[in-house]
């Protein structure tokens, strides 16, 4: 053997013990991601580990896959819903003190405002010319508006636009309202129902774990009293929908933990209620906020990012049928990605929405728009009331003038 041919074999030998060992790795992770995309078509609930390794180790497309697999499943036609709704603030009030809005003022601020039948009155009207059919209507922990304000605020709404559906405040508040009262959320919930509350939002859920809300909303309800509210309104057979917003200070653990403790509660649910209807999964927008300002805390959320968390969301969430896209935090171009990920649904076009655009989400739609982006996505839209019945688009519908 020559000097040369002595040192080739010298070098390569060793490497190919190491070789052996990658390609067993490889083959490894490919065998357990195979089992869990096998787990997860098959509806089974994942454990948060499980959730954690797919969301880290698998390719993207094989998670969009995966997921849009379920989709088809669960939502076996080629629409992709949306709404006509509008945003109306019942005041801005708040002592929540949450880190990243930038919407409230505390009570006695110049620009303090607690709206008035007369601004609800012209809202609607517009809402009802613009084809929508919906007041989502959400507000503050204002220290002085009890059960009274809004039960009276949603009856003389009824009475004037029977028609309207109120999709209204959200845990927190009932949370907030159940306090100034010492009412149970059970009765509270009751009342609110009786005097014309159709569903109960998902707002204020932020991150379902307590070490994040002592963080950046403090002021509200934790984790249990948000995921308890919910199970009241279920057994009252008011409909809700869950939303998570992520990419501030949580881990991704707690994400998960978020996920899994939102099925729980939907799991929970009496056999004749539907329980979440959605489940809405957006980016936190960073614009002037207290998180940004003061704890430099950004979000750093890539499109690739989102587009794992609606895939995962749809895979760790079996038991809900429809997950929605976020366009009006990541985009349209994002946003018609998650059709191909998960995603079944569009969401409203917003007429009004203050709260989220505040602290920087610059996304808009119209009636048209919207249509337009889903049917470039490959899908047929479909127009949507908050119970996910089809509606047909209004003969008269008239395009909103964007102008907030």
């Amino acid at each position: 053997m020559d000097d040369n041919n002595k040192y080739l074999v010298f070098e390569t030998a060793p490497i190919q013990p190491i070789t052996v060992s990658l390609c067993l790795l490889y083959k490894v992770l490919n065998m357990q991601l195979a089992d869990l995309y096998q787990k997860a078509l098959q509806f089974e609930f994942l454990s948060i580990e499980e959730g954690m390794f797919l969301f880290e180790q698998a390719p993207l497309t094989e998670l969009m896959y995966v997921a849009d697999e379920m989709r088809k499943i669960q939502v076996p036609y080629n629409k992709v819903t949306w709404q006509i709704d509008r945003n109306v603030n019942t005041t801005n009030v708040c002592i929540a003190n949450c880190k990243f809005c930038n919407f409230y003022r505390v009570p006695g601020h110049a620009e303090a405002y607690i709206t008035d039948m007369d601004t609800y009155r012209k809202k609607i009207s517009e809402t009802l010319k613009y084809g929508g059919d919906q007041l989502l209507l959400q507000g503050g922990h204002h220290p002085e508006l009890g059960l009274d304000f809004y039960t009276n605020t949603f009856r003389a709404i009824k009475q004037e636009f029977p028609t309207i559906k109120l999709h209204a405040l959200g845990p927190p508040e009932v949370a907030h309202i159940s306090k100034l009262e010492k009412m149970s959320h059970h009765d509270t919930l009751k009342a609110l129902q009786e005097a014309g509350l159709d569903s109960l939002p998902g707002a204020g859920a932020e991150i379902l774990v307590d070490r994040v809300r002592r963080l950046i909303s403090k002021g509200k309800c934790g984790a249990d009293e948000w995921l308890a509210v919910m199970h009241e309104a279920h057994k009252l057979n008011i409909t809700t929908s869950a939303t998570m917003m992520f990419g501030h200070v949580e881990t991704l653990e707690e994400r998960f933990i978020h996920l899994t403790r939102i099925r729980e509660v939907q799991s929970m649910k009496p056999e004749h209620a539907k329980g979440f209807l959605a489940f809405i999964p957006w980016t936190f927008q960073d614009v002037d906020t207290l998180l940004a300002r003061i704890r430099g805390v950004h979000n750093l959320t890539t499109p690739d990012e989102y587009i794992r968390m609606i895939a995962i969301s749809r895979i760790m969430l079996p038991n809900i049928k429809n997950i929605q896209a976020s366009w009006l935090t990541v985009g349209k171009q994002t946003a018609q990605i998650c059709l191909h990920a998960g995603a079944n649904d569009f969401g409203s076009i917003m007429i009004e929405e203050n709260v989220v655009s505040a602290a920087g989400a610059p996304h808009r739609f119209t009636y048209k728009t919207m249509q337009d982006a889903i049917r470039e996505a490959g899908f047929e839209p479909q127009l949507r009331s908050q119970q996910y019945e089809f509606r047909a688009i209004p003969e008269a519908i008239q395009e909103q003038v964007i102008d907030y």
